[in-house]
Order: structure tokens, then sequence, then C-alpha cells
């Protein structure tokens, strides 16, 4: 079941443009940022301007009107928000109590409508509108480290810092087949997500047996400036081996080629 958390700040329906919160405050709550992330549970989260930033559009009339912010009618105004996934209401209900909010602070929690929920006609004619281009998707990336997953990704989130989405162990499998789970790894990661900038990345644990083979495919991964491509590189070295140096090429001010202590090879490039 996905949830939003709505953050409703009192007093932000006034704020002036540019107002930020205080350090203090974003340490405390990039804390229970990583909880969530930790727990599995965090699908994505946003912080927003104040609405003296923004705009409303208007259809009274059957045209639209647009009035620039701030908005003098507005008593509560959103300033950011959460997606989670979680299995109850109230296990939403509980993560929302956990938050270091501040006393002029309110959570609004409100799930989200998913299609199987909707009528057989609604879910028929929602069926008939397409709202992206035919063909696929998206093309993901999943890796099975083989026993190693959960030692990779943390690996991974001080390399280069990725941000756990999900993690699914085997013992949480409802209704488990017999010899579905290897032995002895009912607490291995069946399934796990984690995001590096912009891209998500599946991950497993797979059969478990200890040895990994990423044979034919090299992950792509973009700094935005040659020192970041530098430290990048350096951290997925570690432990791993280089097969091609990082340096300056006709096509990038950095390029360079590594596999990593867990068998997975990267190009590191600029751009």
């Amino acid at each position: 079941m996905r949830f939003m958390m709505l953050m409703i700040p009192k007093g932000y329906e006034t704020a002036k443009p540019g107002t930020m919160p205080e350090a203090k405050a974003v340490a405390a709550m990039m804390k229970y940022n990583e909880e969530l992330a930790k727990a599995g549970v965090l699908l994505s989260l946003d912080g927003l301007h104040p609405p003296s930033m923004g705009a409303r559009v208007h259809f009274e009339g059957g045209s639209p009107k647009v009035t620039d912010g701030p908005f003098a009618e507005a008593k509560e105004v959103l300033g950011g928000y959460w997606m989670i996934q979680v299995k109850s209401r109230q296990e939403a209900i509980d993560w929302a109590k956990r938050c270091p909010a501040g006393p002029n602070e309110v959570i609004e929690i409100r799930q989200v409508q998913e299609m199987s929920e909707f009528p057989e006609d609604v879910q028929k004619a929602a069926g008939q509108v397409s709202l992206g281009a035919h063909g696929p998707k998206l093309v993901q990336p999943y890796l099975s480290f083989n026993g190693r997953c959960e030692e990779a990704i943390e690996f991974y989130r001080a390399a280069i810092g990725a941000q756990v989405i999900t993690q699914i162990r085997f013992k949480d499998i409802p209704n488990q087949p017999p010899g579905m789970v290897p032995p002895g790894a009912e607490n291995k990661l069946m399934h796990a997500a984690f995001k590096v900038g912009e891209t998500t990345v599946l991950a497993s644990d797979g059969q478990c047996t200890g040895s990994a083979q990423f044979e034919g495919i090299t992950l792509s991964l973009t700094a935005p400036s040659n020192d970041e491509a530098e430290r990048l590189f350096a951290a997925l070295a570690d432990g791993g081996k280089v097969t091609m140096p990082l340096a300056p090429t006709f096509f990038s001010t950095r390029f360079g080629m590594v596999t990593d202590r867990f068998g997975v090879a990267w190009m590191v490039s600029v751009g």
C-alpha cells in the first residue's frame, strides 16, 4: 500500500520567496529520511518552495486564469511530502509519528489510489489511454550478488551515495513453496532497489551461492565534474581492480574503467 505523508507547516502560506529551513531541522529530518530508506519503505520525497514562488490556475467560467502566489485565501499549504510503501494505514501513521517535526508542523497521511481499486468500467477506460510512448516503459539493470547483496548495497551507499528504496528478505515471502528459499538464506535479500543519481538499480542475493558473475555488462556512471569523477572512481576501485585509469580523453575530460570488489564493471566519465 502506498501512502503520501504531506508536511503542512503553519505559517508557510505567508513565507517569503527563498525561505529555507534551519540547518538543525534539516539534519534531524535527513536522519529520519535515512531511517525510512533503511527500512525499505521510502519511494520518494521532496521539499517545496513557499506559495509566494508558485502560481495557481483556476478554471472558473471554463477558461484558465493564473494567479501568482502568495494566495491570500490559503489557510494551509504543503511544505513537502514523502511517498512510502507499507503494509497498512497504521504502519504509515506509526512512521509519521516518528518524524522530528516541530510544534508548528502537521503531517497529513493519504493513501494513494491504485488502479485495481477502481470499478471495472473505470479500469477499462483508463486502459485505453496511453500515458507515454508506445513500447517498453523502462529498462533497468538487475544485479544478482549471490549472497552479498546487502554488503554490496552498503558499499555503494558509502562509495557513490546510493539511496536504498526497497529491501525484501526471503523470510518475508508469503506462502513460500517448499525449496524456494536456499537453505540458510532466510535473512538474505530476495529483492532490493537502490537509487544512484537519477537511476534505480535492482538487485538480489539470487541463489546465494557466494560467487557472482557479471560478464558482458558494464554500468556507466556520469559525474558532474573532474573532481567528483576522481572521487567516485577511487571509491569504486577500493578493493577492486582498475582496468583503465581515469584520464582525459577526446570525448570526456575524464574517463576510466574499474571493476569493483563485487565484480561489477563500471565506466566513469564526466558529462
